[in-house]
Parts: C-alpha cells; sequence; structure tokens
C-alpha cells in the first residue's frame, strides 16, 4: 500500500509542470513574432534572471521558469524575452561595433544606450511590450537595492545613462522608486551631455546617427579620452580654462635645451607615452601631437630604460597618489557566511548549464595529466635504488654495477597555476559567471592532478575614485598624481587551500556591487609577486580580462594612456625578467595587442573550453621539452 501511495501522482505538480512548458512556448513564440526572425534559437539556463540582455546572433538566452511562477517572475521573463526580442529586430551588430568604445566604462554605457535605443522603438508601437518593459525594469531597480542607495553618486553610471536615455527616447518615466535620486543626478550633469541627450531622442530612428550622438554624450561625461569641442570647452570653468592653457604652453618648454625644474619631471611622465607609440599601438597615436618632443626630448625618455631594466619590477614613471586605502582580502572576509552560501547556490545552478562541455575538455585535460603523472623508471644505472628484479644478476656477479633504477622526474607535479580574473563593471552578467564557473572547474581538475591553484580578482573599491580621490583633492590637486583609486585585490582560493574549502567563495563573483574598475598592471604585479614566493619550479599565470585598464579617476588626472603603458610595462617585465609563464584571455577584446601568448574569444561561452585547450598545451609542451631533456 505504501509502494501504490509513493507512486500516485500529484496532480498539483503536474499542472504546475504543465503551466511552465506552456508559458515556455509561449515565450519562444513572442520572441520569434516581435523579433521578425523565425528561425531565432532560444535557451532557457537555469539561475538567477540576468539584468542584461543575452543575444548572440540569432541564439537568445533567457533564465529558466521555475515551476511554481510567481506573477514577478512572470513579468520579468516577458520583459527580458522582449527585450531580447527587440534587439534582434532593430539592432545591426556590426554598425554597433563600429562605433564602440574599445573598452572600460564608456564601452558598458554604450551598449546600455544602444539597448535603451532598441527598447524604446519596441515600446513606442506596442504598448503590452512597454508595460512589460516597464514592469522588468522596476523589479530591476528594486532587486539591485538602488533605490535604497544612501546618495545619488553612488548609482552607477552606465545605468543612470541608460536610465536617463530611456526616458528621453521613450518618454516612459524611470521607476518611481528612483524619482529622487536620478533628479540629483541630472543635475550634475553638463549642459553637454543635456544636448547630447537630446540629439540621441531626435535620431533614435537611425542606429549610425544614434551611435554618434552617443559618443559625444560620452565625451561629454568624461567617459572618452578625446578632444573637447568647442561647445563644450565653452561650459567649463575659467580654472579649466587657464589649466589648459598652461598644459599647451608645457610642451613648448620641454622642448627647448634651457628646461625649468618642472621640464624633469614632466619628461618621467611622458616616458611611457614614447615608449608605447614604438611598439606602434593604434590607440596611443592620437597622443603623438601632444607628447610630441624634439630629438633631445626623446633621447632624454630612453636614457633611463638601461638603467631602469636592473629593476626589480618596472616602474618608469608610475605611482600610486597613495596606497594607503588599498586592500588585499580574502573572498569570505567580504561578506557574511550565509550570503556567500547563497551566491554559491546560485553559482552551482549555472554551473548545470555548461558542466556538460567543460567538463569534457576537464577531464581531456585530466587523462593527459594522469597519463604523465604513472611512475616510470630507468633501469640498468650505477646508482639509486637497488632493482630487486635484476637481484639474480648481483648474486651471480657482485661486481656488476648496472642494477639500479631511479624514478623519472614529473614535470608537471612542481607546478602552480594562478587564475587572475577581471573583476570590473564591464564583465558584469554572464561573462563573470562563466569566469566563477571556470575557476570552479579548474581548480576541482588540476587539484586531482596535484597540480596548486590560486584564483585571484581585482577590482577597485569604488567607482570613480574612493579616499584615495578625496585625498588628492585635499591636497588641493597636484599634477601628475598618479592613481588615484583605492585597490582591492581578492584572493579566492589560496594555492594551498583546498578546493572544497573555498568553493563557497568563488560564488563572491556574482556578488552585485562587487565588480567596479580595473587596474591590469598593479594586480599582473600582486599575483607575480605571490606567484614568485610559491616553492613551485614552474609557475603558470593566467589572465582572463575583458578589456584594457580603466579608472575615471586617475586618466582624469593624468595622460590618456597612463594605466595602459604601465600594463604594457609590467607584461614586458614579466615575459622577458621572470621565469612565469603569462597567458591571457580576452573576452570580446584583442589582448594580443598586449600580450605576448594570449587569444580572444567574441563569446564568454567559449571561455571554458579555451582555458582547458591552452592549459593542455602548455603541459604538452613542458612534457615535450622534458621528453629531449632526458633524451
Amino acid at each position: 500500500m505504501r509502494e501504490n501511495r509513493n507512486k500516485t501522482p500529484n496532480p498539483q505538480a503536474e499542472d504546475e509542470a504543465r503551466t511552465a512548458e506552456c508559458f515556455k512556448r509561449a515565450t519562444v513564440g513572442a520572441v520569434r513574432a516581435v523579433g521578425g526572425q523565425a528561425q531565432t534559437e532560444v535557451s532557457f539556463l537555469n539561475g538567477p534572471v540576468p539584468s542584461g540582455v543575452s543575444v548572440t546572433g540569432t541564439h537568445v538566452r533567457l533564465p529558466h521558469p521555475s515551476r511554481r511562477m510567481t506573477e514577478a517572475e512572470m513579468t520579468r521573463m516577458r520583459g527580458a524575452a522582449d527585450a531580447a526580442a527587440l534587439r534582434l529586430r532593430h539592432h545591426n551588430a556590426p554598425l554597433h561595433e563600429s562605433a564602440r568604445p574599445p573598452a572600460g566604462e564608456a564601452r558598458e554605457v554604450y551598449d546600455m544606450l544602444e539597448q535603451a535605443r532598441v527598447e524604446s522603438l519596441g515600446a513606442r508601437h506596442m504598448a503590452g511590450v512597454a508595460a512589460n518593459l516597464d514592469a522588468r525594469l522596476a523589479q530591476e531597480c528594486a532587486d539591485m537595492g538602488l533605490d535604497r542607495l544612501p546618495s545619488h553618486t553612488k548609482l552607477p553610471t552606465p545605468f543612470a545613462l541608460g536610465l536617463l536615455a530611456r526616458e528621453r527616447m521613450s518618454g516612459h518615466p524611470v521607476p518611481q522608486s528612483m524619482h529622487d535620486l536620478m533628479a540629483r543626478w541630472v543635475d550634475d550633469l553638463p549642459p553637454a551631455a543635456r544636448r547630447a541627450l537630446d540629439e540621441m531622442a531626435a535620431r533614435q530612428d537611425s542606429q549610425q546617427e544614434f551611435a554618434q550622438a552617443a559618443r559625444r554624450l560620452l565625451m561629454a561625461c568624461d567617459l572618452l579620452q578625446q578632444e573637447t569641442t568647442p561647445e563644450e570647452g565653452a561650459d567649463d570653468g575659467t580654472n579649466d580654462a587657464e589649466a589648459a592653457s598652461s598644459d599647451d604652453e608645457e610642451p613648448a618648454e620641454d622642448t627647448t635645451p634651457d628646461a625649468q625644474e618642472d621640464g624633469p619631471e614632466e619628461d618621467d611622465g611622458n616616458q611611457p607615452m614614447q615608449m608605447s607609440q614604438g611598439t606602434g599601438a593604434s590607440d596611443d597615436e592620437p597622443d603623438d601631437g601632444e607628447q610630441g618632443g624634439s630629438a633631445s626630448g626623446s633621447e632624454e625618455a630612453g636614457g633611463p630604460a638601461e638603467g631602469e631594466a636592473e629593476e626589480a619590477e618596472p616602474q618608469r614613471g608610475y605611482h600610486a597618489f597613495t596606497t594607503v586605502y588599498d586592500e588585499e582580502i580574502a573572498a569570505e572576509d567580504l561578506c557574511d557566511a550565509e550570503e556567500l552560501f547563497r551566491l554559491r547556490q546560485t553559482l552551482d545552478q549555472q554551473l548545470v548549464s555548461m558542466q556538460g562541455v567543460v567538463s569534457k575538455l576537464a577531464n581531456r585535460l585530466q587523462r593527459k595529466l594522469m597519463a604523465q603523472q604513472t611512475r616510470a623508471w630507468e633501469f640498468d644505472l650505477e646508482e639509486g635504488m637497488l632493482d630487486a628484479g635484476r637481484l639474480s644478476r648481483i648474486v651471480v656477479n657482485p661486481m656488476l654495477s648496472l642494477s639500479y633504477k631511479r624514478e623519472r622526474d614529473m614535470d608537471f607535479r612542481d607546478t602552480v597555476v594562478t587564475l587572475l580574473i577581471d573583476n570590473s563593471g564591464s564583465m558584469r552578467g554572464r561573462p563573470i559567471s562563466v569566469a566563477a564557473m571556470c575557476g570552479d572547474i579548474l581548480a576541482r581538475t588540476l587539484e586531482r592532478c596535484a597540480v596548486k591553484v590560486e584564483v585571484l580578482g581585482f577590482t577597485t573599491r569604488a567607482w570613480k575614485g574612493g579616499r584615495s580621490r578625496e585625498a588628492w583633492v585635499q591636497a588641493h590637486k597636484p599634477e601628475n598624481p598618479g592613481r588615484l583609486n583605492d585597490l582591492r585585490h581578492i584572493i579566492y582560493k589560496a594555492a594551498d587551500m583546498p578546493w572544497r574549502r573555498a568553493r563557497r567563495n568563488l560564488g563572491l563573483m556574482l556578488r552585485e556591487g562587487l565588480l567596479k574598475e580595473n587596474i591590469d598592471g598593479e594586480a599582473l604585479l600582486w599575483a607575480q609577486r605571490r606567484l614568485a614566493s610559491r616553492p613551485e619550479g614552474r609557475r603558470i599565470l593566467m589572465v582572463i580580462s575583458d578589456g584594457a585598464p580603466v579608472d575615471d579617476s586617475t586618466l582624469s588626472a593624468n595622460p590618456g594612456s597612463y594605466l595602459e603603458n604601465h600594463l604594457r610595462e609590467v607584461i614586458a617585465h614579466i615575459e622577458t625578467r621572470t621565469s612565469t609563464e603569462l597567458l591571457a584571455i580576452g573576452i570580446g577584446h584583442d589582448v594580443t595587442r598586449y600580450y605576448r601568448r594570449a587569444v580572444t574569444i567574441t563569446d564568454p561561452e567559449e571561455l571554458g573550453g579555451t582555458m582547458m585547450k591552452k592549459l593542455s598545451e602548455l603541459f604538452g609542451e613542458e612534457t615535450a621539452r622534458g621528453a629531449r631533456r632526458r633524451s
């Protein structure tokens, strides 16, 4: 009787399953109809509803509905589906890429503005779609806790500009909970930015013209490092005008033989600029006119390089205004155990969607390493361990010397791998989720093969400068201040920490508000120093990033390529003057112009396979070198 009761179907559960399945079919149909593409492929992924829109080509990814869907969940699902469908219908990807900023916060704002444009076009003609998008936006603001921010200055710039653009283009007001914050945020906008918003609203029907207006908005908000237009220059105060005129005069003074006392300091600041121009980096070319000096200036910039080559770490004028507020912290110290447990559960749910492909590649890597781990012996040696299989030889001829054996060295055992993950705001959404999942799988795989793994992350403690910038302002803004933000370097898993103890920490990457700005050069030096202190003979540093280093506070008070030049110097130092093997994987950004050994992927879903493939190649190279040494 008990078995019969257990097998009795549950009508309520069956009804819930049918309802969820019907909702999925209706959602797929709506995406294809609104998007205007009948061949659109729609996937439902386990995990939380993504805050962004996940569309790759004609492939749309949506969250998997739960069996007991609430009205709020259905609203967010409909809003996410409509947003993805409108992107399919109104978005031209090649045109978008042609005007897209290279990296950093400007790139994130630009993407948010384009999504606001396509949603506004759909909301204009379809009232039901507009209602779904409005409800989804209100729920997102509440879930992110934006309505509880203590000050409008804490509001992320990409989200705020996206809200403003959406309101201006569609005519729909921002969510009620955001009215006061956004009103204060708008008051801080310069007039040029407000004009750019009006222009974007007027040109939203043409993606090309809209993109040009969007770039003008980015320049007006100092998110793009370009020369200001005459209109923007008129908005600046007299102090800014005087500073600009003095800046124009300084290069002329530096080119004269009798430079003033400030000349050498300015030359030091320009040395990285001149060095990077020599490498042929296209991003630095616009600075030639500003930084170009006479022949004597070039000699001064090149002279100290030989002496500096002997330094343990590259500096070449790079410095921080203060390091007092920098932070190196373990992941478990950034939030309480209960929140870490919840974030880890979220990561486990997302692991299901890509577990199959990455696990196959991880198992392949493990088999390759374990095959090398099989004990191998060298026989007939004159010294070593006595070979029991050849005892008969010694009995017959005690003078026979070739009766010893020795275990062959296993090259990969004496190895440590550091995974350094960019925790900047532009990684928000699917990229950081995939990076966390891949770090989890990589740590488990290599630990089984007795290879030490360390997982690190880098970001800043605040947007647009933190206490470092406040200290600079209080010091009356001295020139060439160097880095003006507080570093936050996170240890998710130390090399000696077992994966079972660190697994919960990796979920922290999904925490809202953690991802801010990225200063890659100092993060690489930090990871390299940790590797250099390890006893292992072979050290591998793998960097996962989606762009160039960006920190608005630092770049606003220093040369435009200040952080990028430092990154190049650090990479050159690690690749040429240390034994660390450096490998970089760029997500949607070409990192081959920085790193000698690098690969670029366009879809975050490719990250796991690329990581395993590159590590497999590295271990394969070492095995081949070891075989040649033994031969």
